[in-house]
C-alpha cells in the first residue's frame, strides 16, 4: 500500500511539472514595444536617417559655435538673385543679410527688417530666410516641429542615396506647408540634395506642389571640422525622376565661424519693418 501511495505521488510530481513546462512559452511572450517596435526611447528609422546626416555633418561641433558668415553669389537663368554675404547664429535664431547693393536685412530673433527703408522690399522676407536655412539645413533636420517618413532609396548617377520626406509642425516657420525629400549620399553620410516645394506668399501647397524643385550640394570643404558644401545646383525635380534640368546655381566662399556681438543684429535705424 504504501507503495502505491509512493507511485501515486511520483506520478502526481511528473504530471505538475509537465502542465509547469507547458505554460511556459506564455511568460516568454515578446511584448510589441511602441513606436514601430523600437521603444525604449529610440528614434525611428525616419528619424535616424535625419540624425545621420546632422551626424556626419559635425553637429556636435556646429553647434558649439555661436555664429557664421559666408559670401554668396546666387543666379537664377543666367541673372543674379542674390550677391552678398549672410551671418547667422547657428541655431538660426538671428540672421543678418548685407546685399552688396547696400541694402541690409535684418532679423533680430522676433522681426524682421529691410534697410534703408526706402529700399524695394519684393522679396525681402523669402531672401531673409530661404538662403540661410539651405546652408543650415544638414544641422536642422531634427528641430522640434520637424516630421519625418522613410523613402525607398534610389540610384542616380550610378550612386546610392537614402530618402526621407521632411514635413513641419503647424506655426513652423515663414512656410510650415512646405516639405523637402531629403538624399543622403549612402558613402559619406553627407547630405547629396533635396526636392522641396516653397509655398511662402500664396500658401497654396497645392499649387506649389505642381512645380516643385530641387537643389543639390557639392564641393564639399571641411572649415573647422564641419564639412560644408561650397557649390550650389538648382533643378527641376519630381520624385520619379529625381534632379532634373538645372536652373539657378549658388558659390559660397569665406566661410567663417565667429563669436558674433548682439549689436550685429539689432535694428537698423534707418529701416522698415517687414511683416509676413
Amino acid at each position: 500500500m504504501k507503495n502505491l501511495i509512493l507511485l501515486f505521488t511520483v506520478l502526481l510530481l511528473i504530471s505538475c511539472k509537465d502542465e509547469q513546462n507547458k505554460e511556459t512559452p506564455a511568460e516568454e511572450v515578446i511584448m510589441t514595444e511602441p513606436d514601430g517596435g523600437i521603444g525604449d526611447g529610440a528614434v525611428s528609422p525616419a528619424v535616424a536617417f535625419a540624425q545621420g546626416i546632422e551626424n556626419a555633418h559635425n553637429k556636435a561641433d556646429w553647434s558649439k559655435n555661436r555664429a557664421v558668415s559666408f559670401d554668396i553669389s546666387l543666379t537664377f537663368d543666367g541673372q543674379e538673385r542674390l550677391n552678398g554675404k549672410i551671418t547667422s547664429l547657428t541655431n538660426s535664431s538671428k540672421i543678418r543679410v548685407d546685399k552688396n547693393n547696400n541694402t541690409q536685412l535684418i532679423f533680430d530673433g522676433n522681426q524682421v527688417y529691410l534697410c534703408p527703408a526706402d529700399a524695394d522690399e519684393k522679396g525681402a522676407r523669402f531672401d531673409m530666410f530661404t538662403w540661410q536655412y539651405f546652408f543650415s539645413i544638414p544641422f536642422k533636420l531634427t528641430d522640434p516641429g520637424t516630421n519625418w517618413e522613410s523613402l525607398e532609396s534610389v540610384k542616380m548617377s550610378g550612386n546610392n542615396f537614402d530618402v526621407g520626406r521632411l514635413t513641419f509642425g503647424e506655426n513652423i516657420g515663414d512656410a510650415p506647408d512646405d516639405w523637402y525629400v531629403i538624399y543622403q549620399e549612402r558613402e559619406t553620410g553627407l547630405l547629396h540634395g533635396a526636392g522641396y516645394i516653397v509655398t511662402f506668399g500664396s500658401g497654396d501647397q497645392a499649387k506649389a506642389e505642381e512645380n516643385p524643385h530641387g537643389i543639390v550640394y557639392s564641393d564639399y570643404e571641411v572649415i573647422n571640422g564641419i564639412p560644408v558644401a561650397t557649390k550650389w545646383s538648382f533643378h527641376n525635380w519630381n520624385l520619379k525622376d529625381g534632379f532634373g534640368e538645372k536652373i539657378g546655381e549658388a558659390t559660397l566662399s569665406n566661410i567663417v565661424f565667429f563669436n558674433a556681438e548682439d549689436k550685429l543684429f539689432e535694428k537698423p535705424e534707418d529701416s522698415k519693418l517687414i511683416e509676413k
